[in-house]
């Protein structure tokens, strides 16, 4: 690495403190850490410290922590008029519906064989799906899941910690399904009193509907003031939420609404 050091850690060894990561001139800029192995123990100390991993198969557990990090305030997520017309006709159709938490793993592995441009193989490694799917158990992980006609047509993943979240992957196998999740993830957090969306690193799509990038030491200022309050009660969907929006529905919620 470009005349800087990666700092290697077994199982037993903390993350090393995020000032320290690979700057801007590095071959990768972010990287903090190598080794160790990816259980609920260790994501928990990394989310904590705004740390995630992200790594290839065949790769050592690789821990990163981006400056500038990308994120998106729920209070400026920007919902174009074309998308509104859309999530009031799905609200509305019958077979379509809303689910949170109904399919964690089946969300990670579709996310996990969704092919990405510029991308060859996925970074949703067996490793990753073994240890969220534990953390889902433990209520830390979470799906937002898109459902038309009974079949799972798009959706998310992430990750709680207090009154944070922080975005992993997203699929789509119909025309706006992970679009549709991810407004309903906001509408969400808006009800929860959850102020900011992790996108970990910049790309496109999450800017157009108002990601942008932070310092890192914003970021994890951010963290500290957030992370121990009380989480959520609970994860569940309901239609109301898309009043969070400025999405007022005719008719009242339909009996396609589940709790997680």
């Amino acid at each position: 690495m470009t005349g800087l050091t990666l700092h290697w850690i077994d199982d037993d060894a903390p993350l090393p403190p995020t000032a320290l990561a690979l700057g801007p001139q590095s071959d990768a800029p972010g990287l903090l850490a190598a080794g160790g192995r990816v259980t609920v123990a260790r994501l928990e100390e990394a989310y904590r410290m705004g740390v995630f991993p992200w790594f290839s198969p065949g790769q050592p557990a690789l821990w990163w922590t981006p400056d500038p990090r990308m994120v998106l305030p729920v209070a400026e997520f920007r919902l174009s008029a074309s998308m509104r017309k859309t999530l009031r006709r799905f609200a509305r159709t019958p077979g379509c519906e809303v689910r949170v938490d109904s399919a964690f793993e089946k969300v990670m592995t579709a996310c996990a064989a969704t092919a990405r441009p510029g991308q060859s193989g996925t970074w949703i490694v067996p490793e990753l799906i073994e240890a969220y799917v534990q953390w889902h158990h433990l209520g830390r992980a979470h799906s937002f899941e898109t459902w038309i006609d009974g079949e799972l047509a798009g959706g998310l993943y992430g990750v709680s910690i207090g009154r944070m979240f922080f975005g992993e992957s997203m699929f789509s196998h119909r025309t706006d399904a992970s679009k549709i999740a991810l407004c309903a993830l906001v509408a969400f957090c808006r009800g929860e009193g959850i102020d900011l969306i992790d996108c970990q690193q910049h790309t496109r799509h999450l800017a157009t509907f108002g990601a942008r990038e932070i310092p890192r030491a914003h970021f994890e200022a951010h963290l500290e003031r957030v992370v121990s309050r009380p989480p959520p009660r609970a994860w569940a969907y309901d239609c109301r939420m898309w009043a969070q929006l400025g999405i007022e529905l005719d008719a009242p919620a339909s009996p396609g609404a589940r709790p997680a």
